[in-house]
């Protein structure tokens, strides 16, 4: 697979009234994507994670799909959006408890906005996602769709981006939920 892929990473720490668990919330949430012209290829084991930054909310459940689509990038996050509210997502604060989060990880080798701006703060869609490489939560999963993957602006893979992450920071606990 390598980096002809489009990774999205999902993410969900609340059940909200329609769904038992989170995992539920994501499981609902990859069948919805064929319904916008998603075709999800393959998929990761369900994570288990503490929140990060840390926080008293509930731990989330977190994996990654490696998908197909005739999208664009920014219409393929527009269609993500539109998942994520008929599911009941409502974007207030950042780094809040939610009932889905469903993020662009890489489209292809595309960069965006320019290597120059991948890690400002914009409005703008920003791929690959300009966090990815600092959590374990996004690489675990990754790992299980595509080991091969490499990092388009840092030129590193999955598993030596886990590494460097392991031994720099905290991350907190990331354990298979399978």
């Amino acid at each position: 697979m390598g980096n002809d892929v489009i990774l999205i990473g999902l993410g969900s720490n609340l059940s909200g009234d329609a769904f038992a668990t989170p995992r539920q919330v994501l499981e609902t949430a990859i069948e919805a994507m064929a319904d916008y012209g998603i075709v999800v290829k393959k998929q990761s084991r369900f994570y288990r994670s503490e929140p990060v930054p840390k926080s008293d909310q509930p731990w989330f459940i977190n994996a990654v799909v490696a998908v197909e689509t005739e999208l664009s990038a920014s219409e393929l996050l527009q269609k993500l959006h539109k998942i994520e509210a008929s599911l009941g997502r409502v974007r207030r604060v950042r780094w809040e408890a939610r009932i889905i989060d469903l993020d662009i990880l890489c489209f292809m080798d595309q960069i965006l906005p320019s290597v120059a701006q991948w890690q400002e703060k914009t409005d703008e869609i920003t791929i690959p996602h300009p966090r990815l490489h600092e959590r374990l939560f996004v690489l675990k999963p990754m790992m299980d769709v595509c080991p091969d993957w490499t990092h388009p602006i840092l030129g590193k893979t999955a598993a030596e981006l886990i590494e460097i992450v392991e031994k720099e920071t905290e991350q907190g606990i990331i354990r298979p939920l399978d």
